[in-house]
């Protein structure tokens, strides 16, 4: 690429304790066919070498951003896009990849839709089960756009195990820099939703390729932590945030109270396990008494159950302290 070329599409990887798989993201984002592109890898402060291997990658293309604090995946993409040069900028996880021609597909999509966002499939790898993608591409087809309403009906705990808030995006740089759109450093979880859903609420026109041009791994242990109560009151917290910035109506509305319906039931669950696993049956029955609906997930078994809400509530999972 030449160095004095705006690239098409900045990479922005944020990494931490990620040697062991940041080498295959590179070389998959600098792999991408008719387009040019560059990576900004944004190291947050990992102990396992992760900095130097990036440091010493040996490609012009791959530049590297050291946090001087750990901050998590908020501060880390945010000094990524910062540092990016490109047209587009595309958020790429430092254990997942993407396919040769994801770019430019998706810059083709959201060319004919006129997009300043653009979405499209995952294919889900899992160690030794062969490859499934995780939306029907027919069903993705019919959709002439993502709209806030179905972002927001989509990101409902409970409702599915996969959901449009795993979709990695890409977002036209200027749409982020005019809307003064970043991702809320306060969040360790969800701070890819209410990003999105930012973008959205803030007039950018999302596309849908409905084919599937990224790898989201699903490692042994991937889920490393059980969903807290903390977690859960962190995206409350962040939803009302949200919601001051960006008063919604309609279809939107209604989905946004669907979903805090679902964060206030999952904030009743892991608190009825816990008293549970404690034995506190007054607290118990209080709880059960007041948050019913909370119930009706004790029919699955607890673990399973947790790994369900974990899954659907965070799309900030595995790198990450």
């Amino acid at each position: 690429m030449n160095q004095t070329m705006m690239p098409d599409v900045s990479f922005v990887v944020a990494a931490y304790n990620a040697r062991d798989t940041i080498g295959r993201a590179i070389d998959s984002a600098l792999a991408q066919v008719g387009v040019a592109v560059e990576v900004v890898v944004v190291d947050d402060r990992s102990t396992d070498g992760t900095a130097e291997l990036v440091r010493y990658f040996g490609d012009a293309r791959v530049r590297l951003v050291e946090l001087p604090v750990n901050g998590g995946p908020g501060a880390a993409r945010n000094a990524g896009i910062e540092a990016a040069a490109g047209r587009w900028i595309a958020v790429l996880d430092s254990d997942d990849e993407v396919l040769p021609g994801r770019s430019a597909a998706m810059i083709a999509c959201a060319g004919r839709m006129d997009a300043e966002i653009v979405v499209d499939n995952l294919k889900v790898m899992k160690p030794g089960e062969p490859a499934e993608t995780m939306f029907s591409p027919a069903e993705l087809a019919k959709l002439p756009a993502l709209t806030l309403a179905d972002f927001i009906s989509s990101n409902v705990i409970f409702r599915s195990t996969f959901n449009f808030g795993y979709m990695k995006p890409m977002f036209l740089r200027d749409l982020l820099t005019r809307k003064s759109l970043r991702f809320d450093e306060s969040l360790r979880i969800g701070e890819d939703y209410i990003l999105l859903a930012s973008a959205l609420a803030s007039g950018g026109r999302c596309a849908i390729e409905p084919s599937a041009g990224y790898i989201y791994h699903i490692r042994q242990g991937s889920i490393s932590r059980v969903l807290k109560p903390e977690h859960v009151e962190a995206m409350m917290a962040a939803d009302a945030r949200f919601l001051s910035d960006y008063p919604l109506d309609g279809a939107a509305r209604a989905a946004q109270t669907q979903r805090s319906q679902s964060l206030n039931e999952a904030a009743a669950f892991l608190a009825l396990v816990d008293a549970i696993k404690r034995r506190a049956w007054a607290d118990c029955f209080k709880l059960a008494a007041a948050h019913p609906g909370a119930l009706r997930h004790l029919k699955m078994p607890i673990a399973e159950r947790l790994r369900r809400v974990a899954r659907s509530a965070t799309q900030a999972r595995r790198t990450f302290p």
